[in-house]
């Protein structure tokens, strides 16, 4: 590169000129670059009233649940003393069942051997009630017979009793004391006769009482059995709680021991789901069963379905911070569904209360309160001044301003402190 003589004959003119270059090329280009952020930050830290459409809205949060479901319960054992059951197979989490599929299956084991046990008990005591039925059978048999023979020697002593007439003295003494002989065995068989039925009748029904009972222990071990698998009685997907496991907290696996009771699986039919949440008793005169909500999950963002209040519970119970605030609850049913829409997931729900066509429409945060008393910061000859407002109906972002401000006036986004005086925005 050829250098001109001017900068070679005199170096320090060149160095001299490239320095005052320097000093008037900086100071433009640090203006612009505050300019070029500072026309931002204005635009964000400001906001030019206006008139549009308010929409307000109340926002609820609640839990979503199934309005159709099946708590599927480790099984109560009726007339057993159970700590615990082990699980043997389990239908996934998550997975789809239709009526009928088999749910949870424990080991049945104990169970059929309790079974085998009351069935031979109950198979002896019956084989017991039909050996006491025949013997006393047999016995009945025998005290008729000897019932019948008595009579017959009674009726037979009568009539020689009828030839006391014609033979001697003595023998009308023994005819007379064989008469009177076979009536005292008749009437002591008859009483005795009575006396055997009436023991033989009880050891029966003793028996059978406790032929009985251990049918019914029997009934009870061969349901207990049955109670092993459980299956679904509806079409529906498998959910599974959390529950206490011994040493930890989680959902059941196969090989697990659950107590009787425990409700530790449910299935639940994703097609009608609801929102249950706990209503403010500040916000119940604003709601009535009818309304429609947009609700929104917590866990995915963009998920958006409608909803609309169904019932509204009378009674009202103590807040969860409070005493003195009332909460009420509350149930939407969800129009829609979606593959993502499960019981137990945190849900947000903004309920319609209706809206206002050409309203004065603020940013919430840019509204302040003194003493009750509503006020913003608005714009005046480059600095801001405080000025008093009418507010109205309110959601979480928006205000309506009923006096005080009109469209087009430049107030502060968010007024977190006052002003300097001469501050610009």
């Amino acid at each position: 590169m050829r250098i001109p003589s001017i900068f070679r004959s005199k170096p320090g003119v060149f160095f001299l000129s490239a320095s005052l270059l320097i000093l008037v090329l900086v100071p433009l280009l640090s203006f612009h670059l505050r300019h070029a952020q500072a026309s931002p930050n204005r635009e964000e830290s400001v906001y030019r009233v206006e008139k549009k459409s308010f929409l307000h809205t109340l926002r609820l949060n609640g839990t979503t649940m199934a309005a159709r479901s099946f708590a599927v319960l480790a099984p109560r054992l009726e007339g057993a003393q159970v700590g615990s059951m082990v699980i043997t197979k389990l239908a996934p989490a998550g997975a789809p069942v239709k009526k009928g599929d088999l749910l949870v299956e424990f080991d049945p084991q104990a169970q059929m051997k309790d079974y085998l046990d009351k069935k031979a008990t109950y198979d002896n005591l019956v084989g017991q009630v039909a050996q006491k039925q025949a013997e006393e059978d047999i016995a009945r048999a025998k005290d008729d017979t000897a019932l019948q023979q008595a009579e017959d020697e009674l009726n037979r002593a009568q009539l020689e009793l009828k030839k006391n007439e014609i033979v001697s003295r003595i023998d009308a003494e023994k005819n007379q004391e064989a008469v009177d002989e076979a009536q005292a065995t008749l009437k002591q068989l008859k009483e005795t006769y009575q006396l055997k039925r009436a023991a033989a009748a009880a050891g029966i029904r003793i028996l059978e009482i406790q032929r009985d009972r251990a049918q019914e222990a029997m009934r009870y071990a061969q349901s207990n059995a049955s109670k092993m698998s459980v299956y679904s009685p509806m079409a529906g997907v498998v959910v599974y709680n959390t529950v206490w496991l011994g040493s930890r907290m989680g959902a059941v696996q196969q090989g697990d021991q659950v107590r009787p009771g425990l409700p530790f699986m449910a299935v639940v039919d994703p097609s009608q789901m609801e929102v249950r949440v706990e209503l403010n008793q500040v916000d119940l005169l604003k709601v009535h069963p009818g309304q429609h909500a947009k609700m929104h999950l917590d866990a995915y963002p963009g998920l958006e379905l409608a909803a609309t209040l169904e019932d509204l519970s009378p009674l009202g119970h103590n807040g969860q911070f409070t005493d003195t605030v009332r909460v009420f609850a509350a149930r939407f049913s969800v129009q829609g569904t979606d593959p993502r829409l499960l019981p137990d997931l945190s849900a947000a729900l903004d309920l319609d209360l209706g809206s206002q066509d050409h309203a004065l429409v603020v940013p919430r945060q840019s509204v302040e309160s003194d003493s009750g008393d509503a006020f913003v910061w608005v714009e005046n000859s480059g600095s801001f001044q405080r000025r008093a407002v009418k507010t109205g109906p309110h959601n979480d972002t928006e205000v309506v301003v009923l006096s005080g401000l009109q469209e087009g006036d430049i107030i502060r986004r968010a007024a977190a402190k006052e002003p300097a005086p001469g501050e610009r925005p």
